[in-house]
């Protein structure tokens, strides 16, 4: 059984770093497309960064230049490097994981149980 674990959220101030983990347990990173979603209070829930078909990383424009997508094959984790935060990017962040196909519309197999990120202006 496939497992997803986020961690890593907290409380920042702006401008301010976090880096988020996604630790994989039930199959190896190699075999899963994974990316990261965020879900603010009222709103609808946003792609952060999902993988491409050329195996790079593609990040929504809110995002670009200041996240990164970072992976440790041998924990089976990937990171989610975040800098120059800013209070929008307050919300539960979440990973995702799909064993073929990706879907920006996150109807993907595995979901993380999200972890919170709250950014203080």
């Amino acid at each position: 059984q496939v497992q997803l674990a986020e961690s890593g959220g907290g409380l920042v101030q702006a401008r301010g770093s976090l880096r988020l983990s996604c630790t994989v347990s039930g199959r190896t990173l190699s075999r899963l497309l994974l990316g990261w979603f965020r879900q603010a209070p009222g709103k609808e829930r946003e792609l952060v960064a999902a993988p491409t078909s050329s195996g790079s990383v593609r990040y929504a424009d809110s995002v670009k230049g200041r996240f990164t997508i970072s992976a440790d094959n041998a924990k089976n984790t990937v990171y989610l490097q975040m800098s120059s935060l800013k209070p929008e990017d307050t919300a539960v962040y979440y990973c995702a994981a799909d064993r073929s196909y990706w879907a920006d519309t996150g109807a993907l197999d595995y979901w993380g149980q999200g972890t919170q990120v709250t950014v203080s202006s």
